[in-house]
């Protein structure tokens, strides 16, 4: 499978450089940096109160973290642009994971909830429950929501969907649907300004 950089998705080789040992996911919370293209960034070193993340002097380096320092507060999920960060517990129960993960969508899910788990490819993967919502003023306007899962997709699930929200979006800064391109293609569009 071609990387990100052509399928807009971490290959599996790609997955394997960034996710934590099945060790480390059974100690506690730890952030999953599922960043791997070479941009001018660093916004997630500076936010890190524990110095586990390390960008170094040339931005464009892939941020790497520490395992042993990360304490999971999840500052960091909010301040990457990306979003490409995570938080998970392999410890939280012993049938349940917990990934925390960024969330740009209104109305935000509640705590209690039930959630559609999805995949990285925006397919469902499974149910969730959501844990927590955190809107706190430091976040830099994301809001992280917390979501139980079950332990076997702690490196699986990536997003949600709430109830009644079955709109697959092509781009997400225009909320163009997927409904809405078909419909246009339908009508005679054949480039993507039409």
């Amino acid at each position: 499978m071609p990387g990100v950089k052509y399928s807009g998705r971490l290959s599996d080789r790609e997955l394997a450089g960034v996710l934590p040992p099945a060790e480390r996911l059974a100690q506690g919370p730890v952030a999953v940096i599922e960043c791997v293209q070479e941009i001018p960034c660093n916004p997630c070193e500076k936010a890190c109160p524990f110095g586990a993340i390390t960008v170094g002097e040339d931005i464009t380096a892939l941020p790497v973290i520490d395992r042993n320092k990360c304490r999971g507060c999840g500052v960091c999920i909010s301040r990457c642009p990306g979003l490409a960060i995570f938080v998970v517990d392999g410890a939280y129960s012993a049938d349940e994971a917990l990934i925390m993960l960024p969330y740009e969508y209104l109305p935000l899910p509640a705590a209690g909830d039930e959630v559609a788990a999805l995949d990285r490819d925006g397919r469902p993967a499974g149910r969730a429950r959501v844990v927590k919502t955190n809107t706190a003023a430091g976040l830099d306007g994301t809001a992280v929501v917390t979501i139980a899962v079950a332990k076997d997709l702690i490196n699986v699930v990536r997003n949600i969907r709430p109830p009644g929200r079955d709109k697959v979006y092509i781009c997400r800064c225009n909320e163009v649907t997927e409904a809405e391109v078909r419909q246009a293609v339908r009508e005679g569009a054949r480039t993507v300004a039409a």
